[in-house]
């Protein structure tokens, strides 16, 4: 009797353990499946107004509607968007901080000497939310050029006279217009700012003389008229833009630059929520809603899923470290 009973305790013991396994087994998905419980903090690392915002701002507003949770920016400014990089890379891999950055996390890696991050080990990639094209834009009260073609002659004629305001050292838009130099042969005096927000200011209030931008900030300056696009560097025209010819058309060959914004997670970040998010990204990119403003600023809709974008990624960092090898730019 007391045998069989000692077995009977034995085998109680067992099925509660393998219980208690299930139910631990069980809890990563619980929580999975419950993200987000809370507000989502998502870094974007340059001053309100630029680029970057235009299109975070649209996708974090619908990704509160969709999911019933607030997706709040927090923008952390400085050093070409590392400051902002950097501060995101060590968050807690829990799924309620994220990062949108862009072509400049790109550049970064051969750019700085010391970067307290990798962009490519310390995050998981989301997905690729926008690629507007680079446009070329000017001060049309500063600068008398009526094409691309007139710029360039006037900048070889004129070496070291005429400038272009960037996000700072290290942003797309400064190795932009240091890939633009190397191609034409040109000296234009670099200026960089604290963000493309400040830089637009300042090109429109005629403080500098033109930018290599992303289409997606100039757009409403463009159509405004405060500044006068020349080309867009891209190999088709935008849709949003049919009249402003491409690089090529306008006497400049090869020169292809995007200013693309994508999605990251700390690493760490469960594969779940991950798979959550780009498929609710996903969702929330073609809604009539962000389809259409994604078109006013120049941007088609991306689809990449998170290894389609981890492999654009890793193409981007080799062609920027060879940009900047050719250009000799550095920080200072």
């Amino acid at each position: 009797m007391m045998q069989r009973q000692s077995r009977l305790g034995a085998r109680v013991a067992a099925l509660a353990a393998a219980g208690a396994a299930c139910l631990g087994l069980a809890a990563p998905a619980a929580q999975a499946e419950a993200w987000p419980a809370r507000p989502v903090t998502v870094i974007v690392p340059f001053p309100a107004g630029g680029g970057t915002d235009a299109f975070a701002r649209p996708l974090t507003a619908q990704l509160s509607k969709q999911l019933g949770k607030q997706f709040v920016i927090d923008n952390r400014g400085g050093a070409g968007g590392t400051v902002g990089a950097s501060l995101a890379a060590k968050a807690a891999p829990d799924g309620y901080t994220l990062f949108i950055g862009g072509a400049h996390h790109a550049i970064a890696p051969s750019f700085y000497k010391k970067l307290d991050y990798d962009i490519e080990r310390d995050f998981v990639p989301v997905t690729l939310i926008a690629q507007p094209p680079q446009v070329i834009v000017v001060n049309p009260a500063k600068v008398r050029a009526g094409t691309l073609a007139e710029l360039v002659d006037f900048a070889r004629k004129n070496p070291g006279k005429l400038n272009y305001g960037s996000a700072g050292n290290g942003s797309a838009h400064h190795l932009a217009g240091e890939l633009f130099k190397l191609q034409t042969k040109t000296d234009i005096a670099h200026v960089p700012y604290k963000g493309a927000g400040p830089a637009l200011s300042d090109l429109m209030a005629g403080q500098v003389d033109m930018m290599f931008d992303g289409l997606g900030s100039s757009a409403q300056h463009i159509r405004s008229g405060r500044i006068k696009a020349l080309a867009v560097a891209a190999s088709k025209r935008s849709a949003a833009f049919p009249n402003v010819p491409t690089a090529a058309e306008a006497g400049v060959a090869n020169y292809d630059v995007s200013t693309w914004y994508a999605l990251w997670a700390p690493k760490g970040t469960p594969r779940e929520v991950v798979e959550r998010l780009h498929a609710e990204v996903e969702k929330a990119l073609n809604t009539p809603e962000l389809k259409q403003i994604w078109l006013n600023n120049g941007s088609e809709t991306p689809a990449y899923t998170p290894e389609q974008f981890g492999k654009f990624l890793h193409a981007e960092v080799a062609r920027w470290a060879q940009v900047v090898q050719q250009s000799g730019a550095t920080i200072d």
